[in-house]
């Protein structure tokens, strides 16, 4: 038999990268679509990756941390990219109309369902709780601190530093 390694720094398929590198298979599939989201006026984050993307494999961890924090009172939506319908063009409802080619990519939705954040690449848990701060009318963090993640296993302790 083979012995199975998962690597971190490649673009192969190891399998769910939320299940592999940041401990937390609930993140998918979503619980709603979009539009269900968007009609019932809750806040949201999109974000959009690839299973075979090492980007995607070391943000899974950050994917994670904003659901650690603000799953109960925001949709948070991680989007594979590979299953978005190929269309011409989109529907503002439809998560296509948000993607812009990259991996990964992060878009927040305040509770009106104008986005407040879209960027691409490695974006910070700190600027993405900045954003859901101001939609639910907390402190900033310049006010009480940063949120801190509870490490639970030897993996995800060092991927939260």
């Amino acid at each position: 038999m083979q012995p199975a390694y998962a690597g971190l720094d490649n673009d192969l398929y190891d399998g769910n990268i939320f299940v592999v590198y940041a401990g937390n298979g609930s993140l998918v599939p979503p619980r709603q679509t979009l539009a269900q989201a968007l009609a019932e006026h809750k806040p949201i984050f999109l974000a959009f990756y690839l299973d075979d993307s090492s980007d995607s494999k070391r943000y899974a961890i950050s994917i994670s941390r904003v659901q650690e924090f603000y799953g109960r009172v925001a949709e948070i939506m991680p989007i594979n990219v590979d299953a978005i319908p190929l269309k011409q063009t989109y529907d503002p409802t439809e998560i296509g109309y948000y993607y812009s080619g990259a991996v990964p990519q992060v878009v927040v939705f305040n509770k009106s369902g104008e986005v407040v954040l879209n960027k691409k690449g490695q974006v910070p848990f700190e600027e993405i709780d900045e954003q859901f701060r101001k939609i639910f009318d907390l402190l900033p963090s310049t006010e009480t601190g940063q949120l801190k993640r509870r490490a639970f296993n030897e993996f995800s302790s060092e991927l939260a530093k």
